[in-house]
């Protein structure tokens, strides 16, 4: 397409002459792009904030993958890879801009193939597997919810990189939540069997829902630097979307705990309490997924393809 940064492909001038996959058609993310640190901003605490926002887009953009030739129709495969597709667009900008911030010099594959499990920093709502169709449609739609909400307000960041991802994140995330909302109401208002089906997708999820709205001493000192953005402020919108597409669908949420790291159903989808992914602590899922997420890279070292 003739970019030659990852910003100018992410204009406005850009989007209105193409169809840019975002996160695609560049080698180096953030090449060109000004990676001085905001002034007073500790470059920890931003590489830090990077990877939570990285890890969490990377880790659902692998499970999200996973569902190619699984789902009902051709059409849902084709809607899944694009959002896939989107959120890996997001990992690697913000993956790239933590090796930035830090002054490491780490790249995205660095961070995405050579960290050990502990070393991830997704919230645990990303790693979970779905038992079926439906579940998946659960926790797309209350994670695309919940990373719209973050992503508008990251709009404003002091940090340039941060707002410039939010900015064409809000886009496509728009797109993900209206896809999963749709469905939402499709399953739930639909038969007794769909209904039952979307029902306990949601009931494996409500368990960790409120670890998404947990801030970490990181996200208050960014946010209060007016860089990150505190996700407890996030509720109230969140509550108030999940409440008027689930009235539509005659579905209710069940309690969300107050607490995270709550367990909820198996022992495989909950952690200890007072833990959560945020802390590196992982469900039992996380493991095998990144297994086979680094399979190729940890064989063959270095290699290219």
């Amino acid at each position: 397409m003739g970019f030659d940064t990852a910003y100018e492909a992410m204009s406005e001038e850009a989007d209105a002459g193409h169809r840019w996959a975002f996160g695609t058609g560049f080698t180096d993310p953030l090449a060109g792009v000004d990676t001085s640190l905001p002034a007073g901003i500790d470059g920890g605490d931003l590489a830090a904030y990077c990877l939570m926002l990285g890890d969490d887009a990377l880790v659902f953009s692998h499970r999200l993958q996973q569902w190619l030739a699984r789902a009902p129709e051709l059409e849902e495969e084709t809607a899944l890879a694009n959002i896939a597709l989107d959120l890996l667009g997001q990992a690697r900008l913000l993956l790239t801009r933590a090796g930035a911030a830090d002054g490491s010099g780490r790249t995205e594959d660095d961070y995405a193939f050579c960290r050990a499990e502990r070393e991830f920093r997704n919230v645990r709502l990303t790693e979970i597997t779905d038992d079926d169709f439906a579940g998946l449609i659960a926790r797309l739609f209350v994670l695309s919810t919940w990373r719209l909400a973050l992503l508008a307000r990251l709009r404003e960041s002091a940090d340039p990189v941060l707002a410039a991802v939010a900015a064409i994140g809000v886009r496509e995330l728009a797109y993900h939540r209206d896809y999963a909302a749709q469905w939402v109401v499709r399953l739930g208002d639909g038969t007794d069997y769909s209904r039952a089906r979307m029902a306990a997708g949601l009931e494996t999820v409500a368990p960790l829902v409120a670890e998404l709205f947990e801030p970490t001493a990181v996200e208050r000192r960014l946010a209060a630097a007016g860089v990150g953005v505190d996700p407890a402020q996030l509720r109230p919108e969140f509550d108030a979307v999940l409440a008027r597409v689930l009235a539509e669908a005659t579905v209710d949420m069940p309690d969300v705990p107050a607490l995270r790291g709550l367990p909820g159903g198996s022992s495989s989808q909950a952690g200890a309490v007072g833990q959560a992914g945020r802390d590196g602590v992982h469900t039992e899922a996380m493991g095998y997924l990144l297994a086979e997420l680094q399979s190729v890279a940890r064989a063959l070292p270095g290699a290219t393809w």
